[in-house]
Formats: C-alpha cells, sequence, structure tokens
C-alpha cells in the first residue's frame, strides 16, 4: 500500500457578489457590525439557475486541466455537500455526467463544514487501499438556498462556491502527500448547526459553537499533527474551515503554528461550508503563498459538530 498526494487543486465562485452594504438593506446590519463579530466582508451568491452540481463541475474541471488529466482517468467522485436539494441523482453522478467521466464510484459525503476533509480521508483510504486509482474530491455548498434572507444572526455569514482536489496513488518510494486523518464528532452537540426542515433552513448555536471551537479545537488540531509527524511550528499553512476571523485567528495561534500563512478567505468568501476549504487552499496556491511539498494542516469544523483534520503535502 502506497500512499496517496494532491496532485491538482482548483476552485469556482458565483460571478455575482454581496457587500455588507447590500446585505444592510436587506436586513438591520451594518459593515461595521458584521466585521468585527465575524470577518465577513463580502460574499459570492449563485443564482437559481446555478445548481450545487454545476459549482462543483467548474471547480472539478480546473482541478483536472490544472492536473494535465483527462475525465477518463477518474475512477472515483467524492462530492461533499449538504444542500443539494435532490437526493438522486446524488450530486456526484451529476459531476460526472456533467463532465464526461465514463464509469466511476460515485457517492455524496454529508459531513456539513467538515465534508470535505472526511471525503479527502476516505479518498485517501481507498486509494491506498488499491480500490481506485484517482479520484476528484470536492466540497461544494450553496448556502444561499437555504438561508433565511430575513435573518440577519444567520444571513450575513454565508457563501456559495466549490473547491476540488485530484487524488493519486504515490510513487513507490514516495513520500504520502496526504497524512493520518484525526475525526470524531460530539454527538450530544449535534443539533448546535443545524440544516433542517421544509423547506430546509440554516440555523446555529452561535455562541456555544464559538466556546467549543476556541477552547476544544486546538488540542485536536495538535493531535493531528502529531499524527502526521509534523510539528505545528514547522507548518507552511493553516487552512481552517472558513466559519468566522474570530475562530479561525485565535485557533491558529493556540494550534502553534507560528510559521503558517493562515488562510482568511472568509472575509472575500464568507462560510462556504464544505467548500470553505478547498477554496481557500487553492487560492493560497494560486497566489503563491505556499509552495510544492509544503505542509499544510486541513481542518474542518462545524456542522453535526464534526471535525475531521490531516496534514498535507501542497500540489
Amino acid at each position: 500500500m502506497h500512499g496517496s498526494r494532491i496532485a491538482a487543486i482548483g476552485h469556482y465562485q458565483p460571478a455575482k457578489v454581496l457587500t455588507n452594504e447590500d446585505l444592510a438593506r436587506m436586513v438591520d446590519t451594518s459593515d461595521e457590525w458584521i466585521t468585527s463579530r465575524v470577518g465577513i466582508r463580502t460574499r459570492h451568491i449563485a443564482g437559481p439557475d446555478e445548481p450545487v452540481d454545476e459549482l462543483a463541475a467548474h471547480a472539478a474541471a480546473k482541478a483536472l486541466a490544472t492536473a494535465g488529466l483527462a475525465p477518463g482517468d477518474i475512477d472515483l467522485v467524492l462530492v461533499a455537500t449538504s444542500t443539494a436539494i435532490d437526493r438522486s441523482p446524488n450530486t456526484a453522478a451529476r459531476v460526472a455526467a456533467r463532465l464526461g467521466i465514463p464509469a466511476p464510484a460515485a457517492m455524496d459525503v454529508n459531513v456539513v463544514c467538515a465534508g470535505f476533509t472526511h471525503a479527502l480521508a476516505t479518498a485517501d483510504h481507498t486509494v491506498r487501499a488499491g480500490a481506485a486509482t484517482r479520484a476528484l474530491v470536492i466540497g461544494a455548498d450553496k448556502m444561499s438556498e437555504v438561508t433565511d434572507w430575513t435573518d440577519r444572526s444567520t444571513c450575513v455569514l454565508v457563501g456559495d462556491g466549490a473547491g476540488a482536489a485530484v487524488i493519486e496513488a504515490c510513487a513507490p518510494g514516495e513520500r504520502a502527500g496526504i497524512g493520518p486523518v484525526l475525526w470524531g464528532s460530539v454527538p450530544e452537540m449535534g443539533n448546535a448547526v443545524r440544516i433542517e426542515g421544509t423547506p430546509p433552513r440554516f440555523a446555529q448555536e452561535g455562541q456555544s459553537v464559538y466556546r467549543w471551537a476556541t477552547t476544544q479545537l486546538p488540542s485536536i488540531a495538535r493531535r493531528a499533527c502529531e499524527k502526521a509527524g509534523v510539528e505545528p511550528a514547522d507548518l507552511a499553512a493553516v487552512v481552517l474551515h472558513q466559519a468566522n476571523l474570530r475562530i479561525i485567528e485565535p485557533l491558529a495561534q493556540k494550534i502553534g503554528a507560528v510559521n503558517a500563512v493562515v488562510a482568511r478567505d472568509v472575509t472575500e468568501s464568507g462560510n462556504t461550508s464544505a467548500a470553505s476549504i478547498p477554496l481557500a487552499l487553492s487560492k493560497l496556491i494560486e497566489q503563491g503563498s505556499v509552495r510544492t511539498g509544503d505542509p499544510a494542516l486541513l481542518f474542518g469544523f462545524g456542522g453535526n459538530l464534526s471535525y475531521a483534520g490531516q496534514v498535507i503535502r501542497c500540489p
């Protein structure tokens, strides 16, 4: 069994940008109120004719092109999403159809904000076991479709987008590019973040999530580094779920990643749920903020009060 690695990554965001000033004309809020509490200034919003699978397919096509691969080279498609309205065909199957991937295993993974890191670990395990050769792992969410736009406590948080990674086996003797996953959940707090009802609506107990994230997650994230055999001080980047700048900055500091670039894409993208980690990582790579082979901690947390993290080597 050889390890696996991320061969390439890509992202996609809808063209429409919603600013804090725009929101202030919709609900009782202000730019100062939003930025001081969550750090968000803008977010991208998909139109009614842009379903989740379309967002996902755009990001996946970019990752495939960057990797220099054809759709036929992929035999596993995993899409992390919690906002797909239809149950069947699942989002992964629709992405495969859009891209012309001929006969992949196609599965959706619903772990909400921690979905991408769960799906990445699943792809890593599958490739290591020889059950797949190359996988597309996509995080895609259209949070705008499950948001109550009259509720100022939640509508200011969300955005839409997708990020995708191509996963393939390492060559014999090559260092693994995806480290061991550390994952788990807090089932008794599962109702703290919800997308439920008919029609489904996003809701959360913000203070409970904030206290849990800032007090419990640092030690869990450090254990993910330990499993990978990487000291936090040696990390080149930390890419946490982009939920709230007031969570991201202290959490990165408490992990001990003193030399790392910390992804702060939440400021321009909002909370894009499962899309947030691959979207933010793709931007860091595109901007040249990290180099090929650099160690980066990816750590997702939130919905279901689930978490999953691993150290990867940047493509």
